[in-house]
This record gives structure tokens, sequence and C-alpha cells, in this order.
């Protein structure tokens, strides 16, 4: 493509012109919010509320891979946790529900670039790992536990794992509320300072999506704050809008 030289004046005042619509667009997005504006904010709620149940009853999700392994997660959620993966950098991710082990595999690689000592340990009744445990990045990183996630004897092998450094922990089994809280219950304690405590699937049983499941990890995650100062929901965590998780993200504060 050929090179067009602007004079100096004509590019000054380009500069000029964009610099302004930069500043117009600053003022736009820091304006104080009005009551006018409710409406508006009611109206994008709604988008991000139905999107989130096209997205979900589509069932797109069941098909994401990671490097040809099921995750049945959505990609905005998995991308929420690279991040936080590479902030704290956790010396462990607990996690529960390995199933095929694709989102197991994803953690272990980003571990595997941002912390030499990290791994994985993951826990479900019969996880299906062949395509995952093919890999040496899952072979060198995860340990995989067999059994019930809420079982003394599963939760005093972790507990036997689990060293002093950061810990992660992500939460993705059975989803019913009793299950989930019994989960939420054992598995905190585990959560350093800082780290998060992550509640899978809150979206079902109407948030917004799968109304008609009955209670499940949102009620489980209700419940479990009513009683627990340490955790607080971090809804900066939601912000592609697209999530599995809403207010499933708990920070552990203290």
């Amino acid at each position: 493509m050929a090179r067009v030289l602007l004079p100096k004046n004509t590019l000054r005042i380009v500069v000029y012109v964009i610099m302004l619509i930069l500043v117009i667009i600053a003022a736009l997005l820091t304006r104080p919010f009005r009551k006018s504006d409710a409406g508006s904010a009611r109206n994008i709620q709604s988008v991000i509320t139905n999107f989130n149940r096209v997205y979900y009853d589509s069932m797109v999700w069941q098909m994401t891979r990671y490097l040809g392994v099921p995750t049945q997660q959505f990609p905005s959620d998995l991308w929420v946790i690279q991040e936080i993966i590479t902030e704290l950098k956790p010396d462990v991710i607990i996690e529960t529900g390995t199933y095929h082990g694709g989102s197991t595999l994803y953690f272990a690689d980003i571990l595997d670039r941002v912390n030499e000592q990290g791994r994985v340990i993951s826990v479900d009744i019969a996880p299906k790992i062949e395509k995952a445990s093919a890999f040496a990045t899952f072979r060198k990183r995860v340990d995989v536990i067999r059994g019930d996630s809420v079982s003394p004897e599963v939760i005093s092998e972790i507990a036997q794992r689990v060293g002093s450094g950061t810990v992660l922990v992500t939460l993705d089994s059975l989803h019913t509320k009793e299950h989930v809280l019994k989960e939420m219950n054992l598995y905190s304690r585990f959560v350093t300072p800082g780290s998060y405590l992550i509640v899978q699937d809150t979206n079902i049983n109407g948030h917004p999506v799968y109304p008609t499941f009955g209670p499940g990890p949102m009620e489980a995650m209700e419940e479990f704050l009513k009683s627990n100062r340490d955790f607080e929901v971090d809804r900066s965590r939601e912000k592609y809008m697209l999530t599995a998780y809403p207010s499933g993200f708990l920070k552990k504060t203290r």
C-alpha cells in the first residue's frame, strides 16, 4: 500500500480532532449517573440476561474444547480464571468435578507458565481423562483423586497434599444445593486470603437459566454467605458479562 504524507498543518489538525473525539468519549463514559439513565441501565441488563439465556439454551458450551478435550465451560469464564491464576500464581488449584479433564488441563497449562511448582488437584467419582492425560503438562502437574468430593477420605487426602502456599478452589461437581453447600463448607478452609472460592453454575435454577432445576449452586452460595464473613462476592470478575457463575467468584478477604 502506498504511503500518504500529510502536510504538517493537516497532520496537526487530524491529531487535534482525534484528541477531541477521545475527550468527548471519556466525558460520556465518566459522566455522573442520572435518574434518566436508569431505563438504559435496565435495558442493558435485560440484553445481558437474555443473551445468557440464548447462549446457555444453544448448548454450544457443551462443545467447548481445550486442545481437543471437552471443558463444558463458557470461554469467558475460562478467560477470567486465567486472569485470576496469572494474578495469584497459586501453588495449588483444587477442582471438584474433573469429568473429561479439559478445564483441568487448561489450569495446568497456565500454571506451567506462571508457577513452576504449581499443581492441580482434581476430584471426581469417575473421571474420563484419557485424552487429557495424553498431554505432558497434565501428567506433570495434575493429581486426580477418584472419589466423592465431600467424603472424609477425599478431604483428608487433599489436606495432606495442600502445603502452605496460595490455594485457589473451584467447585464443579454435583450441582444440588445440599452438595454444593457441603463442598463450600469443606473446601473454603483450603482457600488462602486474597484467593478465590469459585462456585460454578450459579446461573441455573433461573439465575437466569434452567429455571426448573431446583435449588442449586446459587442457593448454596447465598446460604454459605449468611454464616461466613470471610468471603465476599467479587462482581468485577463478571466484566465480560457472559458468565455461568453470576455471584460465584467469592474472594477470601481474611
